[in-house]
């Protein structure tokens, strides 16, 4: 092993693991690592912002802007309020729903479909009067397995297709990167598979519910929130004990954790402690619930004066959930100056179901979390939006623009068949698109920006210029060398199942965008070192990273539901674990018939 390649897998073995550690985000350690790596001298300087030049990484910022344009005309809207019922039973609903998900996945950003679905099923849920957890989990796993069917349906299919285009194989160059539907035939039978499994028999493997509090066996309403309401002068509060209060609590569905004086928490649920005026109780309850309880003890939300009174005028509240990079990620209401900056208030945080000692506002935040924001109700989506958040509210409370959801359907297909059939480059096709969604107004500048996902942008960007280092220095013939030696004697299917579930796995504890970039270039060394297929390796790796469904880390749709569905981090492997046996079994022998070994 040469003194470059020792370097460079220090430097990717040091990104991967401070992924897993994920404590620091995922673009700042990629852009980290280039920059020590260009430093140490193993990439180039004139070869380490080509990244960002880089075809895939431009397709992924042009589909996210292509899926927020499809979202803001009301195309979504119109293909799913129409199917989705809450009438109908579970297993149908799920049907349906991981169909309409799965179907909008293969052609938009699989986050973005989710983020217009998630609504929907929450609202049918509650109708229905059954747990969000049951179907939530569904959703999220039905919409990572459509992205699986085209080209850009995933990122991870991208830099695939923009790999196998640059890639070489037996000294020559591999020719061309894969075209919209090259990823159809085997992406669609383990996609169907797996709806089938999870409509049929895998939403039963998810929590009845995980929203209440073990310790609380009273609460079989709440939906988790845990929310500081003060004791204003006057209220009819001061004077009691907090377990005096607990009568009128459960009146209305309300339950009491504990007290903060003079900004501690007093210790315990501070039964015993006598109410005064300025403290502050820490609640467990619905929204509606604690506006009741409020209005009868005459509690206030805030401190401020100008927040005094149960909501009153203009003040509304709504839920909304922190996504991965959004500005409360790893970070406090406090921090962001939330009341100061937008006038909205955190009135409460769900995480997971647990209760919290921490004060509300003081509080770190993490993606998955579900927050009660409090502010005027004509600029809360605007909050959200700046916050980088994902609304709870239902599709009727977003603004949209449904006279143009027809000609930006019209728009967006034409470049996919074009695309399609060779008449323009896929980057092409679709910045045409989004040049015609800027002119005709369906968008604007700002939300064309806001619509990209900058840190994934920069992570791939970043990890281009190392992958190519190490394969150019030989370190992934080396990989691929150890492979082939640990599975000496083995078939060459026995070898690429080996590589899928290798691949399957860093995915669900990494970045699956990184987990490709590692992953591609070895399955082009195997190939080689076999005589085998190289784009049969590539397929295998294609559909092993984009099945994480393990962990809530391994992708942002498992993340995004982990607070609203009241999840645990081993809420997800019951259900996950089969999925990603049938995507083994279905998806392998599909690839040796299509693809060929």
């Amino acid at each position: 092993m040469t003194t470059e390649q020792i370097i460079l897998f220090a430097i990717m073995g040091s990104v991967l693991a401070l992924l897993v550690w994920g404590r620091i985000r995922y673009d700042v350690v990629a852009f980290s690592a280039l920059t020590i790596a260009v430093l140490l001298g193993v990439v180039d300087k004139d070869m380490a912002f080509e990244g960002f030049g880089h075809p895939a990484v431009i397709i992924i910022a042009l589909v996210l802007i292509v899926s927020k344009a499809l979202s803001q005309s009301g195309a979504v809207d119109l293909l799913t309020r129409r199917i989705i019922s809450a009438s109908r039973g579970i297993t149908a609903h799920i049907s349906i729903i991981g169909f309409a998900g799965a179907a909008l996945s293969a052609f938009m950003n699989n986050v973005a479909a989710l983020a217009l679905l998630m609504p929907v099923d929450m609202q049918a849920a509650d109708q229905a009067k059954r747990p969000r957890a049951r179907t939530l989990m569904p959703l999220s796993f039905a919409t990572i397995l459509g992205g699986m069917v085209t080209l850009i349906g995933t990122p991870t299919n991208i830099v695939i297709a923009q790999f196998r285009g640059d890639a070489t194989y037996k000294g020559e160059d591999m020719g061309t990167a894969y075209s919209m539907f090259d990823f159809a035939p085997v992406g669609l039978a383990c996609a169907l598979a797996g709806l089938a499994f999870i409509a049929v028999v895998g939403w039963r493997f998810t929590p009845v519910d995980k929203t209440r509090s073990a310790s609380a066996q009273d609460l079989e309403n709440l939906e988790g929130y845990v929310m500081e309401i003060q004791v204003p002068d006057g209220s009819s509060a001061i004077g009691q004990k907090v377990r005096e209060l607990y009568p009128k609590a459960d009146e209305n569905d309300v339950y009491i954790l504990g007290l903060i004086r003079r900004g501690e928490r007093q210790p315990g649920s501070a039964r015993g402690v006598e109410i005064r005026k300025g403290d502050i109780l820490v609640v467990e309850a619905t929204p509606t619930a604690l506006e009741s309880f409020a209005n009868a003890m005459k509690l206030t939300y805030s401190k401020s004066s100008k927040h005094k009174g149960p909501l009153t005028g203009t003040l509304a509240m709504t839920e909304c959930v922190v996504t991965s990079g959004s500005r409360l990620d790893g970070r406090s209401a406090l921090d962001v100056r939330l009341l100061y900056r937008q006038q909205t208030m955190l009135l409460g945080v769900a995480r997971e179901g647990r209760q919290t000692r921490e004060r509300i506002r003081q509080m770190p935040l993490k993606a998955g979390d579900v927050l009660l924001l409090m502010g005027p109700k004509d600029s809360l989506q605007d909050v959200i939006n700046w916050l980088g958040c994902l609304p709870l509210a239902g599709p009727e409370l977003q603004v949209t623009q449904r006279e143009k959801a027809g000609f930006s359907i019209a728009i967006f297909a034409a470049a996919i068949i074009a695309s399609g059939l060779g008449l323009v480059y896929l980057p092409v096709a679709l910045a045409a698109c989004v040049a015609l969604y800027a002119l005709l107004r369906v968008v604007t500048l700002n939300q064309i920006y806001d619509s990209v996902e900058w840190p994934v942008i920069v992570l791939l960007a970043s990890l281009i210029p190392i992958g190519a280092a190490i394969e150019t220095s030989g370190g992934t013939q080396l990989i691929a060398s150890g492979i082939v030696a640990f599975t000496d004697g083995w078939p060459a299917w026995g070898v690429l199942l080996f590589l899928m579930v290798v691949t399957m796995t860093l995915s669900d504890v990494l970045n699956n965008v990184a987990t490709v970039l590692v992953a591609a270039p070895v399955a082009i060394n195997i190939a080689e070192k076999l005589d085998a297929n190289p784009d049969a390796m590539l397929m295998g790796v294609a559909v092993a990273a984009s099945c994480a469904f393990l962990t809530p880390i391994g992708h942002k749709n498992n993340t995004i539901i982990m607070g609203p569905g009241g999840y645990r981090f081993g809420d997800y492997w019951p259900m996950g674990l089969p999925l990603e046996l049938i995507v083994l079994a279905v998806g392998l022998p599909m690839i040796l018939v299509v693809w060929g070994l």
